[in-house]
This record gives structure tokens, C-alpha cells and sequence, in this order.
């Protein structure tokens, strides 16, 4: 199989590779006096690996977020309701492109781009758009996909 016939998620090394860079953002984070406030208040145990089966879901890997965590509503609303904090995006963004060095998946320059296009659109949209309120986050939103060609339009959410 050509590299180009990867998904997203084969290309990150599967769930390996997704745990991987999940725990290495985990790290950063967790040492960035602006981003780590977002978890101040506590944070499940295994949150890497819900973070890594999130990723991999919407990297083309298997759906075992939905299966085993939740859905997408849920994710939204728990990221939801924080006011505006566009330095804390930025931050989060800065600490994933980092994350990405120390999990081994910078070497491969468009893996790498599209990874980070993917992190910012979620970290600045997807889990942003309902900043003023959780309440405001309706039921039933699909989990976004993305691919190599980015962000698939049949799983947008809606405004997007």
C-alpha cells in the first residue's frame, strides 16, 4: 500500500502512534501555565487514551470513542462554556505541533501538516463554537472526519 492509500490514522501509526502523541500533548500541556488551567479542575484518569480513540475516529481509524466514551455532543459540551480564550488556542495549537517532535511524527511533512491542520481546526472550531455556553450545543452532532483532503463536509458540523 502506497502512502498516499493510508488514512490519516494508519499514517500516525494507528492507535500506537494516536497514544503516543496524545500522551506527549498531555505532557506539554500539562506544563503550560495557560493551558493547563483547562485542566485545573481534574481530568478522567485515562484521558490520553480517550483523547488517542477520539483522534483515531476521526483520523479514518475504528469508532471506538463512539463504541467505548461517548459521542461528539458530549465532547462539545465538555469543552463548552468557557468564555473566549484565544491565547489558550493558540497555546493548546503550539503545545500539539511540539507533541507531534516528541511522538516521531514530524519527520513526514505532510503527515505533519495535516495533522496540524487538523488540531487547529478543532482546538479554534470545533470545540470552540460554543464558547459562551455548553447549553447551547446541540444533540446528536456527528464526530467530524478528516482525511488527507481535510475537514469531510458529511460530518461538519453544522454552520461550518
Amino acid at each position: 500500500m502506497h502512502d498516499d492509500e493510508l488514512t490519516v490514522y494508519e499514517a500516525a501509526g494507528g492507535a500506537a502512534g494516536l497514544l503516543r502523541l496524545s500522551r506527549a500533548w498531555h505532557e506539554r500541556v500539562m506544563a503550560d501555565e495557560v493551558v493547563s488551567h483547562a485542566f485545573s479542575h481534574g481530568y478522567h484518569p485515562q484521558h490520553s487514551e480517550r483523547l488517542a480513540a477520539y483522534w483515531g475516529e476521526a483520523l479514518g481509524g475504528p469508532a471506538t470513542f463512539s463504541a467505548q466514551y461517548g459521542d461528539e455532543t458530549s465532547v462539545v459540551r465538555m469543552h463548552s462554556g468557557n468564555g473566549p480564550h484565544e491565547e489558550m488556542n493558540r497555546r493548546a495549537i503550539e503545545c500539539f505541533d511540539q507533541a507531534l517532535v516528541d511522538a516521531g511524527l514530524a519527520d513526514d511533512d505532510r503527515l505533519r501538516q495535516v495533522l496540524h491542520d487538523y488540531w487547529a481546526w478543532a482546538t479554534t472550531t470545533s470545540m470552540y463554537r460554543y464558547h459562551e455556553s455548553a447549553d447551547a450545543v446541540p444533540n446528536g452532532l456527528p464526530l467530524p472526519r478528516w482525511s488527507w483532503d481535510g475537514l469531510d463536509p458529511a460530518t461538519a458540523p453544522p454552520g461550518t
